[in-house]
């Protein structure tokens, strides 16, 4: 028996529970630990990382990220350059290379930094095992909630169960934040949250829903690793559904420009339909002067700046033709959800057998049967990610919640967004809309360099539960920008930090949020953390 599984025989207790061991979980729990406080750490995968790892997607960061100490705090710096510095120590001929800020061993168009998943997971072990080893922190890998114990306003302990063992364990913990994917710990622990998109008529957003829709919820995709061996035959057995998929066209509003599986399809900027194939101009994986195919978007690999270490690029599949927006993962019966889960799984197994077999070339051909599945690059058995991307989560009903008007550029042309006396971060992104559950075409809104507010971390009623990731007070429209990896992390790390500044003073968040010298004192500690809480003006 392993010691997870001894350790997780009786009840536990600690300082802080952190459900999700994503970005923002990685974050709050760094927070908390660094503080001198106890952590377990849930994490319903394999591996440790959200987005960056299980979920398989580059960062998508503003375009100021490479300058030093503006818009990311200092320990979401300090991951990058250990990712970049990872390669430097390990990877034959790359120390020079990878000293450089701008360097990208995939050289994709999407992310300034798309590099290989397994090498983000090695630099988060490392970053959390000194509190591991010292026994500071017990991480449960495998683990989900499934049932919180609570007393009036405040939850005493949540129960985990394993996916691999079916042993639960009971935690008890001063304070609980969550930063799960999907907002786990809400329902659980009767905590009030929304789904979905709320009713313009509540949040006056120029972009919400006429009324309020609950199950109409941000596309998933479950992404695919894979590299292209020209000549080669790697076709894989057509998934069950393909000829559903292939004939499938999307009931969007703007209209989808026609099936899903071809080279047109909604432009994210534009909302116009825009034609955009494999590898682009030159039809060449190698093709590294006008990277303007998919394969480029987010590949993760450039062979060619690996000497002999590669024999081919590897790349990502997170496209538009494998965004699955026929139902919400959760929210609604058990039986809808395993088939949406099932369904975003074999939607991408079909774009690639398609892209293998039926996919037009430029040079009049057929298909790509080079095309070749990597399970080994995502820790999978199959080369699909460990967990589907997941862009939008239930939602905390927060003291304060972030709307349209405190973020568009077209409310703020200045370029200064609203500001927050309670800024506990900062972040920048366009608000960045996928096609919806029922039927909303992409949306692309731009926005103003913006501030994380601490009241958006905090729920209406229970008292010791912390938002640390996607389940802040944002409402479907202003979650599009603050989803993104950066984001994320400076909201986990301020939850951390504010869950580890009550232990030590002996007071609720609530309380930070309205005493103007708890405030006060909670930020400067963010500060000197290296939090950044507003942004210059004006910026280079």
């Amino acid at each position: 028996m392993s010691e997870q599984e001894r350790m997780c025989m009786g009840e536990w207790e600690t300082d802080v529970v952190v459900v999700g061991g994503g970005l923002g979980g990685i974050a709050a729990a760094l927070a908390v630990l660094e503080a001198g406080y106890r952590v377990v750490l849930s994490e319903p995968t394999a591996w440790l990382g959200g987005q960056l790892t299980s979920q398989a997607v580059p960062p998508d960061e503003h375009h100021w990220i490479e300058t030093a100490g503006l818009g990311a705090t200092r320990s979401y710096q300090r991951l990058r350059q250990r990712i970049r510095q990872y390669y430097g120590q390990n990877y034959p001929g790359m120390a020079e290379s990878a000293l450089r800020d701008d360097w990208s061993p995939g050289r994709s168009w999407v992310s300034r930094l798309a590099h290989e998943p397994r090498v983000a997971l090695r630099v988060i072990e490392d970053l959390l095992a000194p509190y591991q080893n010292s026994g500071r922190v017990k991480i449960l890998l495998h683990y989900y909630p499934i049932r919180g114990e609570v007393d009036g306003d405040r939850i005493r302990a949540v129960i985990f169960a394993s996916r691999r063992t079916g042993i639960d364990c009971s935690v008890v913990g001063q304070y609980f934040l969550d930063a799960s994917e999907l907002g786990e710990l809400l329902p659980l622990a009767g905590v009030e949250h929304v789904t979905g998109s709320e009713s313009g008529g509540d949040t006056k957003e120029a972009h919400a829903s006429l009324v309020a829709r609950p199950d109409n919820m941000q596309a998933v995709t479950w992404v695919a690793a894979v590299e292209y061996c020209q000549g080669e035959d790697h076709t894989i057995v057509p998934p069950a559904q393909y000829s559903w998929w292939r004939s499938y066209q999307p009931k969007l509003q703007p209209p989808w420009p026609g099936p899903l599986f071809s080279w047109e399809y909604t432009g994210a900027l534009t909302g116009q339909p825009e034609t955009r194939t494999m590898f682009g101009s030159g039809e060449s994986a190698q093709n590294n002067e006008g990277q303007d195919g998919w394969w480029h978007y987010r590949r993760i690999v450039d062979a060619s700046i690996f000497g002999s270490l590669y024999p081919n690029d590897l790349s990502l599949i997170n496209w538009p033709q494998n965004d699955y927006f026929e139902g919400p993962l959760y929210g609604t019966d058990e039986t809808s959800s395993d088939r949406h889960w099932q369904g975003a799984r074999t939607l991408t197994l079909a774009w690639i057998y398609w892209l293998q077999t039926e996919a037009p070339r430029s040079d009049g051909g057929i298909g790509y049967p080079g095309i070749r599945l990597r399970p080994d690059v995502l820790g999978s058995d199959d080369g699909l990610a460990l967990y589907p991307y997941i862009r939008e989560s239930r939602r905390i009903r927060a003291r304060f919640t972030i709307r349209e008007p405190h973020v568009s550029l077209a409310v703020h042309p200045d370029g200064r967004a609203e500001p927050f006396r309670d800024s506990v971060g900062v972040g920048a992104y366009p608000i960045d809309l996928h096609p919806t559950t029922e039927g909303d075409n992409s949306i692309h809104v731009p926005t103003a360099p913006f501030q994380i507010p601490l009241g958006s971390l905090l729920p209406i009623r229970v008292i010791n539960v912390l938002a640390a990731g996607k389940t802040i007070g944002t409402t479907h429209v202003t979650n599009g920008c603050y989803r993104v990896h950066p984001v994320e992390w400076n909201i986990g790390e301020a939850a951390g930090s504010l869950a580890a500044y009550c232990l030590q003073h002996q007071v609720l968040p609530a309380a930070v949020w309205e005493q103007p010298d708890h405030l006060r004192a909670l930020q400067a500690w963010l500060r000197v953390r290296g939090i950044p809480l507003h942004w210059p003006h004006p910026l280079p």
